[in-house]
C-alpha cells in the first residue's frame, strides 16, 4: 500500500464519524445519509488523486462538500409545503411542522433553503451570545451528538454542571429565538 493510499485511508477513518454525525443531523433517512457520506469521500479521493494544488484545510473542505451535497440532494426531492397556522391551537403539532420544514433536507425548495439559512444565522448569533462553557456543551451534545457523560470524562467537569450549562443555554436560545418563531407563525 502506498504512503498516499495510507494517508487517504487514515484521513477517511478520522473524519468519517464526525461527517456521518453532521450529515445525519440534516438528513432524516439513514440510507440517504450514507449515500451522501460515500459521495463526499468519493469526491475527496478523486480530488486528492487529480488536483494540482493540495487541499489546505481538509476539515473545512469536507464539511463544505457535505453541505453542498446535502443541499443538492434536497433540491432533487419534492417541493415542501409551508406550514399553515391552521394548527395554532396545537403547539406541538405546529412545532413538528416547523421542525420538518427547517430540518428535513429531503423536502427542500429555494424558499425553504432561504428560511433555513435565516434560522441557522439567528441560531449562530444566539449561540455567540452564550458564555463559552454553555455554548461548548450545547454544540457538542446537539451538533456533534457527543453524550454528556463522555464530555464529562474528557473535560473533568461533572455531568450535573454540564447539564446545568446546557439547560441555561437552551433557556437563552428559546428566549432569543422566540421572536423569529413568532415571525414565521404569525406573518
Amino acid at each position: 500500500m502506498t504512503a498516499n493510499k495510507q494517508s487517504i485511508d487514515r484521513q477517511i477513518a478520522e473524519y468519517r464519524p464526525k461527517l456521518k454525525s453532521f450529515i445525519r443531523g440534516k438528513v432524516t433517512n439513514r440510507e440517504d445519509a450514507e449515500d451522501i457520506l460515500q459521495d463526499v469521500f468519493y469526491q475527496f479521493v478523486k480530488t486528492v488523486n487529480t488536483a494540482i494544488n493540495p487541499i489546505e484545510n481538509l476539515s473545512a473542505w469536507l464539511y463544505r462538500v457535505a453541505r453542498n451535497m446535502i443541499i443538492n440532494f434536497g433540491a432533487k426531492k419534492r417541493e415542501a409545503k409551508m406550514p399553515v397556522a391552521r394548527n395554532a391551537g396545537n403547539d406541538s403539532e405546529l412545532m413538528m411542522e416547523i421542525s420538518e420544514l427547517f430540518f428535513d433536507v429531503d423536502d427542500s425548495t429555494p424558499e425553504t433553503e432561504y428560511l433555513r439559512s435565516l434560522v441557522w444565522e439567528e441560531l449562530e448569533n444566539a449561540l455567540a451570545e452564550l458564555p463559552p462553557e454553555q455554548r461548548t456543551v450545547f454544540e457538542l451534545t446537539e451538533f456533534e451528538n457527543i453524550p454528556v457523560k463522555e464530555i464529562s470524562e474528557t473535560t473533568g467537569v461533572s455531568v450535573a454542571t454540564l447539564l446545568s450549562r446546557k439547560h441555561y443555554a437552551i433557556l437563552h436560545l428559546r428566549k432569543r429565538l422566540k421572536e423569529l418563531y413568532n415571525e414565521f407563525i404569525y406573518s
